[in-house]
Parts: C-alpha cells; structure tokens; sequence
C-alpha cells in the first residue's frame, strides 16, 4: 500500500497523541502540523511549555531590548529536532517578507529574528507562542504513525492552538473531535 495516497495533506491541522503512542517525549502531545506533503512532514508541539525559559528570557540572551513588557508570549518544547532552533506560530494578521511560512487563512509560521525584534516592539502578530526544536518526520512516516494508532488529527483553531491553559490542550483537541479521553484505549486495531 502506497502510504503517500492514504492521507490527505494535514498541512494547518492537529496531530494528537493517543495512549498508545510509546515515545515519552510525545506523550499526550498536541502538535500544529506546519507542512506535510510526500517529502515528510513537520509541525510544533503546542501544549508543552518550556518550564526553564520565559521569552523575556531569551529576548536578553539574544540582545533583543524589549521597548514593552512582554506578556502572553510563550516559549513551548517544539519537538525533539534542532532543540536549539527557534520557531514562532503566529496568527495570519503577521507576515515577514520572504521568511514566513502562510499555512493556511489562520495561521503562519516564521523562524527568523525579525519577528522576535517585531513581538518586542510591539509590532509582532496577535497571536503567537515560540517553539524551540520541531517534530519532523520523513517520507511516509507519520502515515505509517497514523495506521498503527499512533495519532489522531483534527482541525486547528486559533483559540485552542494559542490558548494559554497549555494542560487541557489535549483533552481539549480530543473533544474537538468528539472523544472523552477516558474511553481511548492504548491497544489499537484495524479493520
């Protein structure tokens, strides 16, 4: 079976884990797919706040003077990829030229310095949380992922995506599509 024709392209929607899923650093995870197509795909972990670095934090360390205090910016564990590589999701309402990623109407995605000297001024998106690292997987993989009941997907919104009660995303992203989170199971089965 040709994993690349199974799915549709998930670009703009949410990954969450199941139960089942046996990698501990995506355990009850909430990922915003960024882009997928039939090279692999990537996306940021969006309900795992970094609980050892704040954005003010990290604006001093880069030398980002903040003209404004900085609030509702949050720095998230992104994925397990270059962990030392920055990410912004932002709403649509910002765009950098040449350097951010239009997901879909609702979202963007940039992974320059700009935006980070534009959130400082006051200039940045309404929206947003910083991601350092990213999940990635190749060609076929998270498919594959997806059969063995490793995901289920659902659609994005900014409100869930951005919301600052980072522990109830995944129940959140899981009543989206319906489920009681208490009724998954761990084993996994197909037709």
């Amino acid at each position: 079976m040709d994993s690349k024709k199974d799915l549709p392209h998930l670009d703009g929607k949410l990954l969450i884990a199941m139960p089942s899923m046996g990698d501990p650093r995506f355990e009850k995870s909430v990922i915003y797919l960024c882009a997928h197509s039939d090279d692999g795909a990537m996306g940021l972990i969006v309900n795992k706040p970094a609980a050892d670095l704040k954005f003010v934090d990290l604006l001093k360390q880069l030398e980002i003077k903040a003209d404004r205090p900085i609030e509702g910016v949050d720095v998230h564990y992104g994925g397990p990829v270059e962990y030392g590589r920055g990410f912004v999701l932002h709403s649509r309402d910002y765009a950098s030229p040449d350097s951010t990623l239009e997901v879909n109407d609702e979202f963007g995605m940039t992974a320059t310095l700009d935006i980070l000297e534009d959130i400082s001024h006051g200039d940045g998106p309404d929206s947003c949380l910083l991601a350092l690292g990213y999940a990635g997987w190749g060609p076929g993989q998270l498919e594959d992922e997806i059969r063995a009941n490793g995901w289920l997907t659902c659609d994005a919104d900014q409100a869930l995506v951005f919301s600052e009660n980072h522990e109830n995303k995944w129940q959140a992203a899981l009543e989206v599509l319906g489920i009681d989170p208490r009724m998954l199971s761990a084993a996994g089965g197909s037709a």
